[in-house]
């Protein structure tokens, strides 16, 4: 079979934004802000990140809080929206992505104090440009321990398998989707750009942990951050076909686990 075209997701974005919004007489204004706020959030959330290996547009001590706030907000705002139309379907989703939300913060924040206490740094830009891979057994098992609580959470964070399928359209395993059916036009198209961005921004911290290749060339950094990304890709997608969905009562399970991996490593740094 032959697959949708690489850059299908910028046609259906496109095609989105010429397109008009329908909105339910249920909802109000804040319906129409929350698309915009989430998207917001987002992109601010991405101004943190080192890409590249290189520095950030904003940057400054403890800035890793403010990074999982803002990914907070965004989360925050897309609930919201389902809320606001008074769906009880909506309802069960915005339900199901609260808990995983609850569950998953941690296991991120964990792992991003793991990497403070090993490259002596609080700012996120510091913290993922500094990441050494050393020959020390306990350093390379904490960067692998981190590297694997970060992808886990990222799956989650992102709607993706073993956690949600986000194609999926089976009313009893809806979990994002169903929170953002009830928008339409550039609404959506926003929403549909934020997730992909999310998931750029989660996928740049993890390439940075796993595959700290910087050097002092730009270029060289960007072939090497490319290719991180696009052999993250591949792993998604990889794990995606090879796992199928967990029943609900086993995220949590999962979750608790990569928050215990994350909890090890610091445990490791702290001997």
């Amino acid at each position: 079979r032959q697959g949708q075209p690489l850059l299908q997701l910028y046609y259906d974005i496109f095609k989105l934004l010429r397109k008009g919004s329908v909105y339910s007489r249920s909802t109000t204004a804040l319906f129409r802000w929350c698309p915009i706020i989430s998207l917001a959030a987002i992109i601010s959330a991405g101004l943190f990140v080192p890409f590249a290996f290189t520095g950030t547009p904003l940057g400054f001590a403890c800035d890793l809080l403010i990074f999982a706030y803002f990914l907070g907000l965004a989360r925050f705002m897309t609930v919201l929206g389902a809320m606001e139309t008074a769906s009880s379907f909506e309802g069960m989703g915005a339900s199901r992505e609260m808990q995983y939300s609850t569950l998953a913060e941690p296991a991120l924040l964990l792992g991003l104090a793991a990497l403070a206490i090993q490259t002596g740094n609080l700012s996120l830009s510091g913290m993922l440009t500094g990441v050494i891979w050393e020959p020390r057994l306990s350093t390379g098992a904490v960067l692998f321990l981190v590297a694997l609580a970060i992808f886990i959470v990222l799956l989650c964070e992102n709607c993706r398998v073993p956690f949600d399928d986000p194609n999926t359209h089976l009313e009893l395993t809806m979990i994002h989707e169903v929170m953002i059916l009830d928008y339409s036009g550039p609404d959506l198209g926003m929403i549909l750009y934020g997730a992909s961005l999310k998931l750029w921004i989660m996928g740049t911290v993890l390439v940075a942990i796993a595959l700290p290749w910087g050097t002092e060339n730009i270029w060289l950094n960007t072939i090497f951050y490319l290719a991180g990304m696009l052999l993250l890709g591949i792993t998604i997608g990889i794990t995606e076909s090879i796992m199928a969905r967990v029943r609900l009562l086993k995220v949590p399970q999962i979750l608790i686990g990569a928050a215990a991996l994350a909890a090890l490593g610091i445990l490791l740094l702290s001997r």
